[in-house]
């Protein structure tokens, strides 16, 4: 993709994620943290792909003077989604409505922030907007942080759901906490913030999520 950009001298935008971080040993995180990922392990394939995503991004531009753009996106939900995606907010939605128990890896105890997509598209385009000089990365994710047990028993709640809370074993290099700075996009991308919250959004995701069930 950074081949076809730099034939066509198009300005191009490499979504990266939070991943990036690994299991963070700084919180929140900012774009200057290197990360804390392991490359041997069952998350490798994706946090070091995204990774050297973001390296390849950057030689071309360093190189052949491509214009880039680098966010790194965190958890980000909402309607049309794929029921059966296997991301949490998904998962325990389809669950709750379908009656099964809500599962949790681990104690729950580990946080993660939720962005809903409205917000996401929204920085991206700002992003997009801003003057070639700025090439990020930057953190487009909502501040607002939640344990996965939280999560869980808010959509139980708006579900009115009879769903238990069954726990599993937590996955090796699971992430304990994730919660972006976003103090750079607020700055750079003309007071971008999150607007749609937590439960304004899983209650736009339920309905959606309840028509096509």
């Amino acid at each position: 993709m950074p081949g076809l950009a730099r034939r066509v001298k198009a300005k191009i935008l490499q979504a990266s994620t939070s991943e990036v971080y690994g299991d963070p040993a700084i919180h929140p995180q900012t774009e200057s943290y290197w990360g804390n990922v392991n490359p041997t392990g069952i998350r490798s394939c994706y946090d070091e792909g995204k990774r050297a995503a973001e390296t390849l991004f950057m030689d071309y531009h360093r190189q052949h003077g491509l214009k880039i753009k680098i966010v790194r996106i965190f958890n980000t939900y909402g309607p049309r989604m794929n029921q059966n995606d296997g991301r949490v907010v998904s998962r325990f939605i389809v669950q709750a409505l379908t009656g099964r128990d809500i599962t949790i890896n681990g104690d729950g105890s580990q946080t993660r922030s939720f962005q809903y997509i409205d917000d996401l598209v929204e920085g991206l385009i700002r992003m997009m907007n801003t003057g070639d000089e700025f090439i990020g990365p930057v953190n487009i994710g909502n501040p607002d942080e939640f344990s996965i047990l939280e999560l869980a028993r808010r959509v139980i709640q708006l579900t009115g759901s009879k769903s238990k809370i069954v726990f599993q074993p937590l996955p090796s290099d699971d992430p304990q906490k994730r919660r972006p700075d976003i103090s750079l996009a607020f700055d750079k991308l003309g007071g971008w913030q999150p607007s749609v919250q937590l439960e304004e959004g899983l209650k736009r995701t339920i309905t959606y999520f309840d028509q096509i069930l």
